[in-house]
């Protein structure tokens, strides 16, 4: 993939995803399928609308299915699946529809909380979602769908080395990408292109604060949900701590935070880089927090329990323990901020992608 970031006269190039693979692949597959053409390449259009061209490695043509193998690429990025063959395998069906499918080395969920449910092949819904778009022109007015099956052959051996057995995710990995495209995380390098992020952003946001996300899903829920502009929100990763500073050090003086429970769990035990290779505790944090606010025992055995924070939420019973903790993340942020000599005022709003807004710090529509 030709495209990079610039960080210090250090060029890091950008990847793609195990989604953006199979996307490809069923593409190519569809291609072969429908209109009898052989491509070395394809074009495959990403979730924000971006194109991308991803190299075909390999093509095999049967008489019930048309297979494709794509090599994934994940730049600089120290990604585990760098190099895995994803190998897509179509086929015509009756029904107008596209159905999806995992094959031999994709994982399927065996626990609540995750992105699929339980039973479910562990493709997650960015990528289903890109499938079904690059796919559509095949089946659209038409009496016929397919049917798309993703296998990673050598799936199982490497999902070992993740944490997806210990989540629930059993027999392989899981294919992700809410983008499609996987930035380098060379991890100072990136600090270094967040705090120009952030300078940019002071130059052209168009409200008094600067809105902080986590990730993508963050982001979606800000400018969805909350109508904020997009040139206010900078995704932060893993690295609050680092830019909750660099967003002192450049004079900003009203912050807003918008989290994952998932991820703003952590900064409410004091962690300030959530990254779960770094620190993890999410459900310790989470009991205890309930335990001040008087949460049944019973309960609270569940939430300790529970495999994932959206899991966790389906146990307690007392909701204010969602406001609660939003001012707890502010007390931490702004105390962190306050020992290295910065003033800023931080407001938070903590959200789950199944439940939507679950609280929020006492001014943070002010």
């Amino acid at each position: 993939m030709d495209k990079f970031d610039i960080v210090n006269g250090k060029k890091l190039r950008y990847g793609f995803t195990t989604g953006s693979c199979a996307t490809a692949g069923a593409k190519a597959a569809c291609e072969v399928l429908f209109n009898n053409k052989k491509f070395d390449f394809i074009e495959i259009k990403l979730v924000n609308g971006e194109l991308l061209n991803i190299e075909v490695e390999n093509l095999l043509v049967k008489d019930e299915y048309v297979e494709v193998a794509i090599i994934k690429d994940a730049g600089d990025d120290p990604d585990i699946t760098n190099g895995i063959e994803i190998r897509v395998q179509v086929r015509k069906i009756k029904e107008n529809t596209i159905n999806i499918l995992g094959g031999i080395g994709v994982g399927k969920v065996t626990k609540k909380g995750l992105n699929q449910a339980i039973g479910q092949w562990a493709i997650n819904s960015g990528p289903r979602q890109m499938i079904k778009e690059n796919l559509k022109e095949y089946v659209e007015n038409k009496d016929f769908g397919v049917e798309v099956k993703v296998i990673v052959p050598n799936g199982e051996e490497v999902a070992k080395k993740t944490l997806n057995e210990k989540l629930g995710i059993i027999g392989g990995i899981s294919i992700l990408g809410s983008t499609g495209i996987v930035k380098p995380m060379s991890e100072e390098a990136f600090k270094k292109s967040l705090d120009i992020e952030l300078s940019v952003l002071l130059k052209e946001k168009t409200s008094n604060e600067v809105y902080f996300s986590f990730g993508n899903y963050g982001k979606k829920f800000a400018m969805e949900v909350l109508r904020v502009e997009e040139k206010n929100i900078l995704i932060t990763s893993n690295f609050i701590g680092y830019m909750l500073e660099s967003a002192g050090n450049q004079g900003v003086k009203g912050l807003k935070i918008i989290g994952n429970l998932g991820k703003v769990i952590k900064v409410a035990g004091g962690i300030f880089h959530t990254h779960n290779r770094v620190a993890d505790g999410r459900m310790e944090i989470l009991t205890a927090n309930a335990i001040l606010l008087g949460e049944k025992q019973e309960n609270l055995l569940k939430i300790m329990n529970a495999n994932t924070c959206e899991e966790a939420i389906e146990y307690i019973e007392n909701k204010e323990l969602f406001n609660f903790l939003s001012d707890k993340v502010k007390e931490k942020c702004e105390a962190y901020l306050k020992r290295v000599g910065y003033n800023v005022n931080i407001e938070v709003l903590i959200f789950s992608n199944e439940h939507g807004e679950l609280g929020r710090s006492k001014n943070f529509y002010e």
